[in-house]
């Protein structure tokens, strides 16, 4: 969604279920990983005793930034180009590569910005595209 005025140039939401997630690793295995998430959020989430809410949180965060920069996942933006990490407190942290570096700067923005929440069973981001 595309905004007019104030700092917020896009904002996007996605929900998803957590089993959908579990599912496509089961069925496609390291492949499916490797088309979805970077190396470093896999490092993560594999990390942790169940992998799958927190899989699951980061496939909402690439769709709901995908709707926040009005372009959907294709060729302007990949599954990929949009990884979430934690940081020090345990807070979302967006890295971009240069495909999504590029297409922020195209629409005016200097930041993305993201929200994680999941039960067992649903996953949901929030992204915001900031100036």
């Amino acid at each position: 969604m595309k905004l007019e005025g104030g700092n917020v140039l896009g904002v996007g939401v996605d929900l998803t279920e957590v089993a959908r997630i579990r599912s496509a690793h089961e069925k496609h295995g390291a492949a499916f990983l490797e088309k979805i998430f970077t190396p470093a959020e896999q490092a993560l989430c594999l990390a942790k005793a169940d992998p799958y809410p927190s899989l699951a949180a980061r496939f909402a965060a690439k769709e709901a930034a995908s709707k926040a920069f009005g372009t959907g996942i294709g060729a302007e933006l990949s599954l990929t180009s949009v990884g979430v990490l934690n940081g020090e407190g345990g807070e979302p942290i967006v890295e971009l590569d240069d495909k999504a570096k590029a297409l922020l700067a195209a629409r005016g923005a200097t930041r993305l910005l993201i929200s994680l929440t999941h039960t067992d069973s649903l996953a949901q981001a929030f992204a915001v595209l900031v100036r």
